[in-house]
C-alpha cells in the first residue's frame, strides 16, 4: 500500500472513530494532493506526496509562528495539532550528529573551503537530504562548518 492510499485509509479510520481534528487534517491533505494532480495533470508517487506533506508542514509552522506573535494561541493550537497530524507520514528526521556527518562528506566532496561556496554545499545537500532534514537545518549547519 502506498503513502496515499495509507492516508486515505486513515480518514476512514477517523471517520469512523469520530476523530473529527484527524479527519479534517487529513482531508486537507487530501485535498491538496487533488489540487496538484489536477492543476499538473499527473498522477503522484510517494516522492510527490512526501514533498506535498512536507509544504503544508512548513505553512502550518508558518501559521503557527504568526498566530503566537498576534497573541492567539487558540489558533496557533489548532496549527500544531494538524502537524502532530501530518509529522507520521513524513520520513524520519536525521539526528543533529547525523546532519553534520553527513553534511562534512558533502563538503569534502565538494571542495568547499569558505562561506562563499555554500551555494556549491547546499545544491548536493538538498538533492542528497530531501525528506530527512528541513532546509533551514541544513543551511545552518553549514554555514556553521564554513564559517
Amino acid at each position: 500500500m502506498n503513502l496515499r492510499e495509507t492516508i486515505n485509509q486513515d480518514v476512514k479510520n477517523a471517520m469512523k472513530s469520530k476523530n473529527t481534528k484527524t479527519r479534517d487534517a487529513l482531508r486537507l491533505l487530501t485535498s491538496a494532493f487533488k489540487q496538484i494532480e489536477v492543476d499538473e495533470r499527473k498522477e503522484l508517487n510517494d516522492d510527490d506526496v512526501i514533498k506535498i506533506i512536507q509544504t503544508q508542514v512548513k505553512r502550518r509552522n508558518d501559521s503557527a509562528t504568526q498566530y503566537k506573535d498576534a497573541g492567539r494561541d487558540d489558533l496557533m493550537q489548532i496549527e500544531l495539532d494538524e502537524i502532530a497530524v501530518y509529522t507520521p507520514y513524513l520520513p524520519a528526521q536525521l539526528s543533529d550528529d547525523e546532519l553534520s556527518t553527513t553534511l562534512k562528506e558533502i563538503v569534502l566532496k565538494v571542495g568547499a573551503t569558505s562561506p562563499k561556496d555554500m551555494g556549491k554545499v547546499m545544491g548536493m545537500a538538498s538533492k542528497e537530504l530531501a525528506g530527512k532534514a528541513d532546509g533551514k537545518r541544513i543551511s545552518e549547519c553549514v554555514k556553521n562548518l564554513l564559517s
